[in-house]
């Protein structure tokens, strides 16, 4: 089911895969340290450009900047309130991963951010034969573990507490693009109930509700 850049439809389609507060949580707590880890790897790609780094702040125009500038201006042409708050979060994240690479250096950049989160993972990796493997750096191990646990811990609350596939298998494309944008919408949503124009909630709601009623009648005629 794709959505092109109709809100409505486009929320109404994420809603539709997140309704269990338990896989809400999951991925509010997963989808944007996904996107600002990738950042972190796209600071070591070649700039296309040089300009003067504003602040003197080690900004790079490479793949990162891009990536972050990409997902920007998708948010705020859906919704420019929510969305320039998400702009802010993308370009807030692409200095923060910048600052952290440049000042950690490509070898210690994964490690350092995500040792505390990923203290037991990393531990269980380092005591495996991961750690013996020459060919693996230890970089790519660490960030092997911080994708494996946010990813693992959507599939989870998929498969688990929503008792359905992620959209990620039928639309995997919007699922990336837009889940940043959509957890947070969901937060402004329920910490302050915010609707980019009136009647949005109820609409979405409603278009929820009709998807899950055909998912459930098609799933029982599959079974």
């Amino acid at each position: 089911m794709g959505c092109s850049m109709d809100l409505e439809k486009c929320f109404a389609f994420y809603g539709a895969y997140h309704s269990h507060p338990v896989n809400i949580l999951i991925h509010a707590l997963c989808v944007w340290p996904i996107f600002f880890t990738a950042l972190l790897l796209f600071y070591f790609t070649p700039p296309f450009f040089h300009l003067p780094a504003p602040l003197g702040l080690p900004l790079v125009f490479n793949f990162g900047f891009g990536f972050a500038l990409l997902y920007a201006l998708i948010y705020v042409s859906l919704d420019p309130r929510a969305g320039s708050v998400a702009a802010l979060l993308c370009t807030l994240c692409w200095v923060g991963s910048s600052v952290l690479g440049s000042v950690l250096g490509f070898s210690l950049a994964w490690k350092e951010t995500f040792d505390k989160v990923l203290e037991i993972p990393v531990l269980i990796l380092e005591s495996t034969q991961w750690q013996s493997l020459p060919h693996v750096p230890e970089v790519t191990q660490v960030v092997l573990a911080a994708q494996l646990l946010c990813w693992t811990g959507q599939f989870v609350g998929h498969g688990i507490f929503e008792g359905r596939a992620p959209a990620l298998l039928n639309d995997s494309s919007q699922a990336i693009l837009m889940a940043p944008f959509f957890v947070l919408l969901e937060v402004l949503q329920k910490m302050f109930g915010y609707e980019p124009y009136p009647g949005f909630r109820a609409n979405v709601h409603a278009k929820i509700q009709a998807e899950r009623k055909a998912w459930r009648i098609s799933k029982q005629k599959s079974s």
